[in-house]
C-alpha cells in the first residue's frame, strides 16, 4: 500500500492541487487576530513576528460561511479583503502565525495530520466540527461589530490541538 502523498512529500514538493487538499477548512486563519505592542497595547495586524504577543479573536471576515466554514469569495478574497493572508509555499517560513491545528503548520513542524482532518475522513468535514476544531458555531462576522471592542472578542480555544 502507498503512503499519502503528505506523509512522502514536502510542502514545497507538493502541486497546487495537493496544497490545497491539505487545508483542513476550520476556517481558524479567518479570525481576526491582534498583536500586543511595546506598550501593552491591542493592535490588529495580519503581519505578525514570532516574537510578539498574539491574541486570537472569535471574529471572522464578513465573506466567511459560518456554517461550512468555507469562503464565500475564496478566489477574490484577497482582492476583496486587502489584509486576508494567503498561504503559500513562499510564505510557508511565516506559519506560526496559523493556529497550531493548522495542517499546513503542523506537517511543517512535522507532527503529520491530525486524526480529525477531512483527508483521513474521507473528505469530509464532520469529524473536525465534531472535535470542535472548527469555527462553527463560535464566532461572529466583522460587519456586525465595532473593532473597537476587539478586546471583548479575545479567545482561546483556536490555540486547542488535538493529537
Amino acid at each position: 500500500m502507498t503512503k499519502p502523498f503528505w506523509e512522502v512529500k514536502s510542502l514545497e514538493e507538493m502541486t497546487d492541487q495537493e496544497w490545497e487538499s491539505l487545508c483542513d477548512g476550520c476556517a481558524k486563519c479567518c479570525l481576526h487576530k491582534f498583536i500586543e505592542d511595546d506598550d501593552a497595547e491591542l493592535q490588529t495586524t495580519t503581519h505578525i513576528s514570532e516574537n510578539e504577543d498574539m491574541h486570537f479573536t472569535n471574529i471572522v471576515c464578513q465573506y466567511l460561511n459560518t456554517k461550512s466554514c468555507d469562503c464565500t469569495c475564496y478566489s477574490k478574497r484577497t482582492k476583496l479583503v486587502p489584509d486576508c493572508v494567503k498561504l503559500t509555499k513562499d510564505n510557508l517560513k511565516d506559519v506560526f502565525y496559523m493556529p497550531h491545528s493548522c495542517a499546513y503548520r503542523r506537517l511543517h513542524e512535522g507532527r503529520g495530520l491530525a486524526s480529525w482532518h477531512p483527508l483521513l475522513n474521507g473528505g469530509k468535514k464532520s469529524a473536525m466540527h465534531k472535535a470542535g476544531m472548527s469555527v462553527r458555531n463560535k464566532v461572529i462576522k466583522d460587519n456586525e461589530v465595532s473593532l473597537d471592542d476587539f478586546e471583548d472578542y479575545i479567545v482561546l480555544w483556536p490555540l486547542s490541538d488535538i493529537d
